[in-house]
């Protein structure tokens, strides 16, 4: 198995920043950076052993991963003695004011992203190197640890699950119409229109965020050119005015042309697109695991169905899933690194996972060593989906440099998305390219 994520060429997605006390909520952008790490350091503890004060950056906003986080942390605190303060700020806007948040007044662990993304931060040296942690961590594969490296060889960062994206269904709904998942593009098409003949909404889509359309630009690509055109394209070793990808754009269009999407991507989040098919107001779509069941009742998760995307050109086949890894690093700046390293060392712990996932299970495990026995049937259809993978790349986002990604994809694929005209393709894919060409040509420092 191959992965998206080991040259400092390909990298990058998703949030990140500061917040109030544990378990006081998110707090917004403004007073973000005076807010973030305020209780670093250590201070003395009964019989002359140092207590460790302990920040954590957090974007983990949403009500579910917030409580699963917070185990983790529990279970750190009971076993260490330390004291941990959770700083959490909602997704979006950690992600987007991470640069800001890393050269300023950071935590002493922050949350963030695998790959490529996390690499293009320990280039230009707002991170700590951990290969000192990770000489005491079990049960992660070597291509975990990949995931884990930098450019230089050291590691920067401690995963702590990962989650597969598909194509999602509801069982009962696909049972009732006597519909099937589809196998390759031509069933997709054609079981969206079935759908929409029916007076259904075919596909739910979102992308008020920025994010969640390149999941699906991401699948397309791979299913049509193969994974190393994708990890090429990220790298900006492909030009985005190559035929290939004006081919993408004009599957993609086709989606749009032929009314098989749900409309208004551009002023919907992606949890109300996951609320949407929650209540079965759409009949599919394409998102990560996390996305659907953390907005579907506990009660209705057996009725997630999940299938990879469709065939495109069978030399690719299904050969490529998209399976993001989500974890933690250690800010250059922490004022406390001492007490950084060790919780991160309970992160990479079994007991960690554990933890976690016994409150959130719409992820995956990464460590071997954690106890997988209480999966329900989406988690394992999940894992499933991203063991028969060849190759496993991390996103769009996470696969390319993040001032590429934040500046340039998500305003073109915006703009995509409100016109999907098969005429303005060309001139999208040229303005990308000549964007792409000036932002590579910098170096990362």
């Amino acid at each position: 198995m191959t992965q998206s994520l080991l040259t400092p060429s390909q990298l990058s997605r998703r949030s990140l920043l500061r917040g109030a006390a544990l378990g006081a909520g998110v707090v917004t952008v403004p007073g973000l950076l005076a807010a973030c790490s305020g209780g670093g350091g250590s201070s003395g503890g009964s019989g002359g052993a140092k207590q460790q004060n302990i920040t954590f950056g957090s974007n983990y906003s949403d009500p579910t991963p917030m409580k699963a986080l917070q185990a983790v942390v529990d279970g750190y605190t009971k076993k260490s003695g330390n004291t941990v303060k959770v700083n959490t700020v909602a997704h979006n806007d950690y992600q987007t004011n991470i640069t800001r948040y890393l050269q300023a007044n950071p935590d002493d662990v922050a949350a963030w992203f695998a790959g490529y993304r996390m690499q293009f931060f320990a280039q230009k040296g707002y991170l700590e190197d951990i290969s000192d942690v990770w000489s005491g961590l079990n049960g992660f594969t070597d291509a975990l640890k990949a995931a884990s490296t930098g450019a230089d060889g050291k590691q920067y960062f401690v995963p702590i699950y990962n989650y597969t994206w598909a194509l999602f269904y509801r069982k009962s709904t696909f049972q009732q119409k006597g519909y099937q998942p589809p196998k390759n593009w031509d069933d997709y098409i054609a079981l969206a229109k079935k759908i929409k003949a029916d007076g259904g909404v075919p596909i739910g889509f979102s992308d008020q965020d920025g994010w969640p359309a390149m999941g699906t630009f991401d699948y397309i690509n791979m299913r049509k050119n193969g994974y190393q055109f994708h990890v090429d394209l990220m790298a900006g070793k492909q030009s985005w005015e190559d035929q290939k990808v004006k081919d993408v754009f004009g599957l993609w269009a086709s989606l749009f042309d032929q009314g098989l999407y749900q409309p208004g991507a551009n002023g919907r989040t992606w949890e109300q697109a996951g609320t949407s098919f929650a209540k079965k107001e759409v009949a599919m779509v394409v998102f990560g695991t996390p996305h659907v069941a953390l907005q579907t009742p506990q009660a209705d998760h057996a009725d997630i169905g999940i299938t990879p995307f469709p065939i495109i050109d069978e030399a690719n086949g299904t050969d490529s899933v998209e399976a993001p890894i989500d974890g933690f690093m250690l800010p250059k700046k922490a004022k406390n690194k001492e007490g950084g390293k060790d919780l991160l060392k309970y992160i990479g712990t079994p007991d960690a996972e554990n933890a976690y996932l016994k409150v959130d299970n719409s992820n995956i495990a990464v460590n071997s060593n954690a106890d997988t026995s209480g999966y329900e049937q989406l988690q394992k259809d999940s894992a499933a989906l991203a063991a028969s993978a060849k190759h496993i790349s991390q996103y769009l986002d996470r696969d390319t440099r993040p001032d590429f990604a934040q500046t340039v994809v998500i305003k073109a694929f915006q703009s995509f998305i409100d016109k999907h005209s098969k005429s303005d393709i060309d001139a999208l894919c040229k303005s990308m390219q000549d964007q792409a060409k000036a932002i590579f040509s910098q170096p990362v420092s």
